[in-house]
């Protein structure tokens, strides 16, 4: 039996978002506008942004595009992940809105026709409050999400990016929202698609590990998270980008801490999410410029036996340019380069041992593999994760007697892995 459209389930999902919507908003309004002094973070270049009345319509319409939204997915599951995120993403900004509020400080010029009844309507309910993030921004990297991945055609989808990009643009020349508040918004509303992924569980969903090693990386990652987020707020101006980098440490402590290599996102693919590659460019970042470094005077792949490679995760002019024809990736934290060959991802954390069931698995994907032709193994480093999974295939497959043994095999082909000498 197949499922129907959850027609019905939407339109309760609708009337329930709406109402909290305008109750949560208004009430942030309301007590910001108790505060005798409500503060403003505007830098000095906003003011040559231009009041262009008629972006009015394309910052409406966000409405619009936010009830049909809850039409547009096929399933329930589908349906209450979608409204999963637009509710977190408004209970995070109302909780944002009334803990640090701020103001918007451009006077805006009288306007007519059309574009000055909107503003009218608009100004009937809103102040010039709820700043930081902006609530239309996160609505909007939300909605982005889902409008691409539903529209037909590549003429509708761009058509749907220059609009959508119009709306981005909306908070600014109208004069609603200042600088700070659009990558604050953006911000929160990639968070928002990463707990509520669209495919797999929530990565809150997992429980707290008991791992010594894990937890300690993940305090490391999290005290990271929190020194830049203190520098951020104490510096001001341009040192508030500095949040990015602080978000993107926090996410990895909980990767680490609860959610696992899967708080990554690393499709069997390869491929990563684009919210969660944005979230995590900083990071992302460090482990490359951290792999380059440790692996600077490093050769390149080394083969270990009959058609098995062991080295670092390649780039994509590397895997082009090689002899392989099958990718084992058990790197976690760097998406893999688009490549035509066969791609299998198991990632796992870096710093930690592989799970049992990851190295399996990644000595059948090998072994299955070599009927296509060489296969490359790789990790960050190759050093660790991608030879654990090589010394997994090699006992399994009986090319060495134990792990000792397949320890020394590799460490023949490629000098300094980190490997233990006994299983």
């Amino acid at each position: 039996m197949t499922e129907g459209r959850p027609w019905r389930r939407a339109a309760f999902w609708l009337l329930g978002l709406g109402a909290f919507f305008y109750a949560s908003y208004g009430l942030a309004n309301w007590l910001a506008s108790l505060h005798s002094e409500v503060p403003v973070v505007v830098f000095g270049w906003e003011r040559h942004v231009p009041f262009l009345g008629w972006t009015i319509i394309p910052y409406w319409s966000v409405n619009l595009f936010y009830a049909a939204s809850l039409f547009v997915p096929a399933t329930r599951a589908k349906l209450d992940r979608h409204a999963a995120r637009l509710l977190t993403a408004q209970v995070i900004a109302v909780t944002c809105f009334i803990a640090f509020p701020l103001r918007f400080s451009f006077e805006r010029p009288e306007t007519t026709g059309l574009p000055g009844f909107l503003f009218a309507v608009l100004g009937g309910f809103d102040r010039p409050f709820n700043q930081a993030p902006s609530l239309h921004i996160a609505l909007l990297v939300i909605l982005w999400d889902l409008y691409a991945r539903h529209a037909p055609g590549r003429l509708l989808r761009w058509a749907l990016h220059i609009w959508f990009t119009l709306i981005g643009l909306s908070v600014l020349t109208t004069y609603q929202h200042h600088a700070v508040d659009v990558p604050t918004g953006a911000l929160l509303g990639l968070l928002c698609l990463w707990l509520w992924p669209e495919r797999g569980p929530s990565p809150l969903a997992a429980r707290i590990v008991r791992d010594r090693r894990r937890r300690s990386l993940a305090s490391c990652y999290g005290v990271g998270a929190l020194a830049l987020a203190g520098l951020a707020a104490w510096g001001g101006g341009w040192w508030l980008w500095l949040f990015w980098p602080a978000v993107s440490c926090a996410l990895v402590a909980l990767n680490y801490a609860l959610a696992g290599a899967a708080g990554f996102g690393k499709a069997a693919d390869g491929t990563v999410p684009l919210a969660t590659r944005l979230l995590l460019v900083p990071y992302t970042l460090a482990a490359r410029v951290n792999a380059q470094l440790w692996t600077r005077r490093a050769p390149g792949p080394c083969h270990v036996v009959d058609g098995v490679w062991l080295g670092r995760l390649p780039a994509g002019r590397q895997l082009a340019a090689g002899p392989f024809r099958t990718v084992v990736d058990l790197c976690a934290e760097i998406p893999l380069p688009p490549w035509p060959g066969r791609r299998v991802a198991l990632p796992s954390l870096d710093l930690v041992p592989p799970p049992t069931a990851t190295l399996q698995a990644a000595a059948e994907a090998i072994e299955a593999g070599r009927s296509h032709g060489p296969v490359l193994v790789c990790c960050a480093l190759g050093y660790a994760r991608s030879a654990a999974a090589v010394s997994a295939w090699l006992v399994r497959t009986g090319r060495a007697a134990d792990a000792g043994a397949a320890a020394a095999m590799i460490r023949a082909a490629r000098p300094h892995v980190v490997l233990p000498d006994a299983a």
